[in-house]
């Protein structure tokens, strides 16, 4: 168990590392380009690729590190407000379907990657391979898919509701009302 831990936080710290690399690359390629497009008139033009680039790293690695976290869109109007039972089931169902659906994605779009291997495609300006920017999609996808399979386990293995491992729901439907009432 303690190597499926180091694993585990090993993952969270590459997750955390590549999408920080990202949001920062994209800043400096929109601040960078804007200021060399007023101070010398001329846009760089690598910008949107490296920007592209960055912005499929910081989204499909972001499923996973929002899974992970519990911070995901959610519907919690509906569930906040339903008995601590249904709400135990959805927490259930939720992360397990999501998960199903996630490695169908994942599936699909390695798929994807393959055809534009196979195609040879290559950016426009850089020359670099294109398979390198669309390859988030299923690494994002399958560690995505994993995490909501962990949410789901945490659930079968708890009494308690939790929205992801790392965090925990309402314990009781008191707790909801309290919480309301504040």
């Amino acid at each position: 168990m303690k190597v499926i831990s180091f694993l585990d936080s090993m993952l969270r710290k590459v997750e955390e590392i590549i999408l920080s690399f990202s949001i920062i690359l994209i800043t400096v390629m929109v601040a960078g380009n804007t200021i060399s497009r007023n101070v010398t008139g001329k846009s760089w033009a690598f910008t949107e690729e490296v920007s592209q680039l960055a912005l499929f790293m910081a989204t499909f690695m972001g499923i996973s590190y929002v899974a992970r976290k519990g911070r995901h869109i959610s519907m919690s109007a509906f569930f906040d407000n339903v008995p601590f039972k249904l709400r135990k089931a959805l927490a259930l169902l939720i992360p397990l379907t999501t998960g199903i659906i996630l490695l169908v994605f994942a599936y699909y779009s390695y798929q994807y990657v393959q055809t534009v291997i196979d195609a040879g495609r290559v950016s426009s300006a850089l020359r670099f391979p294109y398979y390198l920017m669309v390859m988030w999609a299923p690494i994002g996808f399958t560690l995505g898919a994993l995490q909501f399979f962990r949410n789901f386990w945490i659930n079968v293995k708890h009494k308690d509701v939790y929205l992801a491992t790392e965090r925990k729901d309402y314990d009781t439907d008191e707790d909801i009302e309290q919480s309301t009432s504040i």
